[in-house]
């Protein structure tokens, strides 16, 4: 089968076996792929990574323990648990100490023809929910593990940073569940996809708002866009952090000491919010497809994928 790989920097295509699924795993074939900001550092040598990545994916499973599961659609969580230690006893897999991590870390990811996945991570997709938008659930969870993490009061004003991925899923999330969300970004075209779905959007500029919000989510995939959150906090209001960046991330705590600032690191989320959110059609993430391109391209599309001003770039098997 073809499957990606990356190595010291470079994308490659490999001809590798179909994976052979053990006991409680799925087979499952690749439908579609989204390359993430997560993707691109894993080529840049996020992790000291090398393999084949992706963990954005929908696909159709071909074998299963369970029956009913063959020829359905799924999504799939990539944290792969023991299922018995004492984070995954309290429903929290994802920061198992053991686990692995599908396309990231120990795992083979789902840019390949098939892949494998224990059935306890799938989650069947209705009818209703095109391929192309769920492949977003996996990126919309994590912008839904916000309201699980902070109680923030219904109406509050908050703060986005960023208009890449993750920064306009971020926002349509939060003002989908009733919060007033003023978005920042560089990109108006990007901006436009989020307005459109009542948020409050304002481009950068030299002079950002100090001290104004008691919320404010960083999605800017800078190093500098810590900084800049911190800045616009409001003594004791609370920095959500969503930014994953290849290397030292410089920060000035004395602001964040002396105003008792909380910061929040927040990763993965569960995919039930997620996929109702898509199946209400209460995101606009179809509007988010910058390109799509068969596996066989796969050079190119990450090229497209990193070039200025691209959203997400899907993979087709």
């Amino acid at each position: 089968m073809v499957s990606v790989y990356l190595e010291n920097g470079q994308v490659a295509l490999r001809d590798v076996p179909v994976p052979t699924r053990s006991r409680g795993t799925a087979l499952i074939r690749l439908l579609t792929a989204g390359i993430c900001n997560t993707d691109i550092e894993l080529k840049r040598g996020y992790y000291g990574f090398c393999g084949c990545p992706g963990h954005e994916f929908v696909g159709q499973v071909v074998e299963a323990d369970t029956p009913t599961l063959v020829g359905k659609r799924v999504a799939g969580e990539i944290n792969l648990a023991c299922g018995t230690c004492k984070w995954c006893l309290r429903g929290l897999g994802r920061h198992c100490p053991t686990r692995t991590v599908l396309g990231i870390v120990g795992h083979p990811g789902a840019f390949a023809e098939f892949l494998t996945l224990p059935e306890v991570n799938l989650h069947v997709l209705p009818d209703s929910v095109p391929t192309e938008a769920a492949v977003f659930m996996e990126p919309l969870a994590a912008a839904c593990e916000i309201l699980d993490q902070v109680q923030i009061p219904a109406g509050s004003a908050v703060a986005v940073l960023g208009d890449g991925k993750l920064g306009l899923l971020v926002a349509q999330v939060l003002q989908a569940n009733g919060l007033q969300v003023h978005q920042f970004g560089r990109h108006p075209e990007k901006l436009r996809i989020a307005r459109k779905q009542g948020v409050t959007t304002e481009i950068v500029r030299d002079a950002m708002p100090a001290a104004e919000y008691e919320w404010v989510v960083d999605a800017t995939g800078s190093r500098e866009g810590l900084q800049t959150a911190v800045r616009m906090t409001q003594p004791r209001g609370t920095v959500i952090l969503k930014s994953t960046v290849h290397g030292l991330v410089p920060l000035d705590t004395a602001p964040v000491i002396v105003d008792e600032i909380t910061l929040v690191g927040s990763r993965c989320g569960r995919f039930e919010p997620a996929l109702a959110l898509l199946a209400a059609g209460s995101v606009d993430v179809e509007s988010m497809i910058s390109a799509t391109y068969p596996l066989s391209r796969a050079v190119d599309a990450f090229e497209r994928a990193e070039r200025k001003g691209a959203l997400k770039v899907l993979l087709t098997a």
